[in-house]
């Protein structure tokens, strides 16, 4: 059997759950006899079901009363450890043992402490073969969002911006000036389907106007988050409808109002990129687009809190303007977005 085969086919189906399984990870299964893929399921929806009693149950579906006779000879693949404990739904491992497979191959251990090699164990206490670290880097980072809220107790951080030809961020008035094109703000809402969370600041939320929604890209909207000290947004704002909820960072109240959600926060102008890491991280928030402006992007920047950076090029100049932010990362990718160039950064320092 070619294990690495199985375990991309692991990916393909896991990557089905984006942006509907977190804070969960993503994770697909494939039920393996005489090199046969006899079911496959993945993680369709936080709270439901796993990646391996959807594929246990494909194969009763299609297989009927000679289902467990072909379990007891199949071998497993999943990108991620069984999970060993009770939490929304029973242990995955258990269910292996209860169907008596005879081979479990896996991406990565759980970093979650509940798991951490505890899926495996049970497994191999009840005489399952077990082979585990295939694909192993290809699988961390598939999950990256979920292994960077277990391992460094915050979310997964994106900055995002587009910037002109010659390095120009936003107009020195702070009205807004749109820099890159169709296609690329297309791109931009399907990215929202797919983190949890998107956030700016207050002049953002003031001169912009901005929806932060996915409206033109099927999928959930992502929670809206806005930095406002001083609660100084208009109420009348785009932000404050009901297309999302919303979470006001601030120092004067803590309050739900509908889908408004205040959270006061001390002394804002220390750490705030910190706190706010922190912040999202209790409310199991594993991922964040962080639109900006300069001032809220530089200070992710300036805490080395990021990890992606997803940056838009235009074709156009502007005489004048705000400078944008200075990224110092490794160039993973660089692809061209209808007229203007796109380009990932990967942090490796934090």
């Amino acid at each position: 059997m070619n294990h690495e085969f199985y375990i991309k086919r692991c990916l393909e189906l896991a990557q089905l759950g984006i942006g509907n399984v977190s804070p969960n990870p993503m994770v697909g299964c494939v039920i393996v006899v005489n090199d046969k893929i006899i079911g496959e399921g993945y993680h369709r929806k936080y709270g439901e079901a796993h990646a391996e009693p959807n594929a246990v149950k494909n194969v009763f579906d299609r297989y009927g009363n000679d289902a467990e006779s072909l379990l007891q000879q199949a071998t497993a693949y999943v990108n991620l450890e069984p999970c060993a404990h009770f939490g929304k739904t029973p242990p995955c491992a258990d269910l292996f043992v209860k169907h008596k497979l005879k081979k479990v191959v896996i991406g990565n251990r759980d970093p979650f402490s509940g798991v951490d090699g505890k899926g495996i164990e049970k497994l191999k206490n009840a005489g399952i073969e077990v082979e585990s670290g295939i694909l192993d880097d290809e699988c961390k980072y598939f999950n990256r969002r979920f292994f960077t809220r277990i391992q460094k107790q915050r979310p997964f951080i994106i900055l995002k911006w587009a910037e002109t030809a010659n390095g120009y961020f936003a107009t020195t008035d702070g009205h807004q000036k749109w820099i890159s094109g169709a296609l690329a703000k297309r791109l931009a809402h399907q990215w929202r389907t797919e983190e949890d969370a998107i956030l700016i600041g207050k002049q953002t939320a003031i001169m912009d106007n901005p929806q932060l929604t996915s409206r033109e890209w099927p999928g959930k909207n992502p929670v809206r988050l806005v930095i406002d000290k001083n609660l100084q947004v208009p109420q009348g704002n785009h932000i404050f409808n009901t297309e999302a909820k919303t979470i006001i960072f601030n120092e004067v109240k803590t309050d739900v109002i509908g889908n408004i959600h205040y959270i006061q926060m001390e002394d804002m102008h220390f750490y705030l990129a910190q706190k706010i890491a922190f912040q999202l991280y209790l409310m199991d928030i594993q991922s964040v687009i962080i639109e900006g402006g300069a001032n809220i992007l530089n200070q992710f920047l300036d805490g080395n809190l990021w990890d992606e950076a997803r940056v838009f090029t235009a074709s156009n100049s502007w005489e004048s303007g705000l400078r944008s932010p200075i990224i110092n990362g490794h160039l993973q990718e660089h692809i061209q977005v209808g007229s203007d160039k796109f380009s990932i950064y990967i942090n490796h320092t934090n």
